[in-house]
């Protein structure tokens, strides 16, 4: 995806004085620096009102490097399903065998679209990390080892039924990875190519992004890998604060659409269309070993952090200091 050396949204610098700053958690006091040490805190990014508030960059990461995003890339697809919808490619409510008939005469009969973005098709899957002989850990290895997508939906058709489609909600990043093979086939078009056209390059991104793919020459890992810098990441969250309003009043995205997104789904409280929620009209995209894009309209701001920690949930705290730290920063925004 191409960025532009003059981005349609300029961000311009503003940096707080925080070296007083103080964050609590667990009943102790930390500094910004304690946090982004001990969290494993590669980028942290405050922008508000079109300012960049705080921009701190640790262990060799900078300013123009890219960092991959694990499944922050799902809240993008979620927005790409979005530009499609308004494009007339494909509903919500259109069933999955319309775009894979392969998986006719499987568990995903009677699912949709809407389910999969929703988390909700009914159909078992096991996302445990650690696991390995987890469903994402053995389809993962099946895309990786040359078999890319006819070896994702060859495993997808084998998984069986667990409650009626739109019951349950089941964290499932191989159903992310589908939601991408349907907008591949709606598209005629790589996933790429239609996000760099109506997003990274319509709201002129400051830099080139890159999205990972399943295999050599093979399609885009829909529910994974965005690798792009932080200040974009920033930006990925503003567009989606403005519901895909380009500078210049042309709408990218349905109307409404980031407000469906971040509607609770029937079967989570927490989780809407491929993006999580967080209270009180915010939301986030959030990524394994602490990526995220938190975004809180109220406030016209956006947090985005980049962070390597050593397991998926770290020693159980990360997300809690991360919950703690951007709570904090937000009360001392001018």
């Amino acid at each position: 995806m191409a960025g532009s050396p003059h981005p349609l949204y300029e961000l311009t610098s503003s940096p707080l004085d925080l070296s007083t700053f103080r964050y609590t958690f667990q009943g102790a006091s930390y500094s910004l620096e304690d946090f982004i040490n001990r969290n494993r805190v590669a980028g942290l990014i405050v922008v508000k009102d079109g300012r960049i508030l705080v921009e701190r960059y640790n262990f060799g990461h900078a300013a123009a490097s890219k960092w991959t995003s694990f499944s922050v890339a799902k809240s993008v697809t979620s927005m790409l399903v979005g530009v499609a919808v308004r494009d007339g490619h494909l509903t919500l409510d259109d069933p999955l065998t319309q775009y894979l008939p392969q998986l006719l005469n499987t568990a995903y009969e009677g699912v949709t679209i809407r389910h999969l973005m929703q988390m909700s098709s009914g159909v078992a899957w096991n996302e445990d990390y650690d696991d390995p002989n987890s469903d994402v850990v053995r389809n993962g290895s099946a895309m990786r080892n040359g078999g890319g997508t006819p070896a994702l939906i060859s495993y997808m058709a084998a998984l069986p039924r667990t409650a009626p489609p739109g019951t349950r909600f089941n964290y499932n990043t191989g159903e992310t990875h589908l939601v991408g093979v349907v907008l591949r086939t709606a598209l005629n078009q790589n996933l790429s190519t239609y996000l760099s056209e109506k997003i990274w390059s319509a709201f002129a991104m400051e830099s080139d992004a890159f999205w990972m793919l399943s295999t050599d020459n093979g399609d885009e890992l829909a529910g994974c890998c965005i690798s792009a810098t932080l200040r974009d990441y920033a930006r990925l969250g503003i567009f989606a604060m403005r519901n895909g309003v380009l500078q210049n009043g042309l709408a990218t995205l349905p109307d409404g659409w980031m407000q469906q997104s971040t509607t609770p789904a029937p079967t989570a409280s927490d989780y809407g269309y491929l993006w999580w929620l967080t209270g009180s009209g915010n939301y986030s995209a959030s990524g394994v070993f602490g990526q995220t894009i938190q975004v809180y309209p109220q406030d016209d701001t956006v947090i985005a952090m980049q962070s390597f920690w050593p397991a998926e949930g770290g020693d159980g705290n990360y997300s809690g200091h991360r919950a703690a730290v951007s709570a904090a920063l937000r009360a001392v925004l001018p």
